[in-house]
């Protein structure tokens, strides 16, 4: 099995959102907090998307699989 490369790039967006946002409160800097939520946000979804495209692609290899 194999893990979609947006699932990995989801989650390292999802950390550095959170990196960012933690250091926008510390800082007092609502842009760089805003800035990091909405990375946390785009991450969560990329990696949802990585998450899926994997369903996929193991239901169709299941289903060779099942065929052959």
């Amino acid at each position: 099995m194999s893990i979609d490369k947006d699932r990995v790039e989801g989650a390292a967006k999802k950390k550095m959102g959170e990196a960012k946002e933690a250091v926008g409160k510390a800082l007092g800097d609502e842009k760089l907090k805003r800035e990091g939520q909405g990375e946390k946000v785009v991450g969560s979804v990329q990696n949802t998307v990585g998450s899926v495209k994997d369903s996929i692609r193991d239901a169709d290899r299941d289903s060779k699989r099942r065929d052959h």
